[in-house]
């Protein structure tokens, strides 16, 4: 009764099945995983950024190696800033589209660092570039780099535009290397920054990826439903069929055409 399932169409059903519910089995527990990564951000960030302000150089020096550590912690520094000044084009913010103000802060070492000091909305002109020594704070903040199919800033040439806070470019601008984090501004001088608003902090939230990974379940577990019917379906109207002799009754439409049985 069941040697039909042996078929080479039902065999190639079978494995076609069993394919996209191994697929989706995968797809579930990838959405957990991430689940579980954006916890761990969460928690992290929430920790870091709780933290009390603390001068930057003893929270970077203190972090090592480990910068992603002290990402989004609170630091304080002097400097004076460069005149040079950089636009990171194409970003949004709340919805509403603009661009960044970048400049590079000259530390009492000698060393550079970068700092975005915000968002402007729209085409807005950015504010003058603060003159004399600047005591800042702000977030520290890891350099990007572009993504796979993206177009990366290329530090070789004269740049004015940027597409993302590539330290590694914009250090390319001067005669040496720029710290290895930068800082979103807060404040400058013991007040906000004007004429640009501060750089949105990170949505601490869960994200879909529970509801994608019960979905993926669910899609597998109904993929199973729909073989186990086809396989009844066909022994039904096969025995129904033997039993009917020559003259079987009329068969239901099958779940699957008969060609690609």
């Amino acid at each position: 009764m069941y040697r039909f399932l042996l078929r080479p169409k039902w065999l190639g059903f079978h494995l076609l099945c069993i394919a996209v519910v191994v697929a989706m089995i995968n797809l579930g527990f990838w959405q957990l995983r991430r689940l579980d990564e954006k916890r761990s951000f969460n928690e992290r960030v929430r920790s870091t950024a709780n933290q009390p302000i603390a001068p930057y150089a003893d929270v970077v020096d203190g972090a090592g190696d480990d910068l992603t550590s002290i990402e989004y912690r609170r630091v304080e520094v002097t400097g004076t800033y460069l005149d040079r000044q950089f636009e990171v084009v194409n970003v949004s913010q709340d919805g509403t589209s603009g661009h960044d103000q970048v400049l590079v802060l000259q530390l009492s070492d000698g060393t550079l660092l970068a700092v975005n000091r915000g968002f402007a909305v729209g085409a807005a002109a950015f504010p003058p570039v603060p003159s004399g020594e600047v005591t800042l704070i702000g977030r520290i903040r890891r350099g990007q780099r572009a993504g796979t199919g993206q177009t990366a800033d290329d530090g070789s040439q004269f740049l004015t535009e940027i597409r993302r806070m590539d330290l590694v470019a914009l250090g390319a601008q001067f005669d040496q290397p720029l710290q290895p984090v930068y800082l979103d501004g807060l404040a400058e001088g013991g007040s906000e920054i004007t004429g640009l608003v501060p750089i949105a902090f990170p949505t601490l939230d869960e994200g879909p990826h529970l509801s994608y990974a019960i979905q993926w379940f669910i899609f597998s577990t109904a993929v199973v439903a729909g073989w186990v019917l086809a396989v009844r379906r066909s022994v039904h109207d096969r025995r129904e069929a033997q039993q009917g002799g020559d003259s079987p009754p009329k068969r239901k439409k099958p779940l699957i055409p008969e060609q690609y049985l």
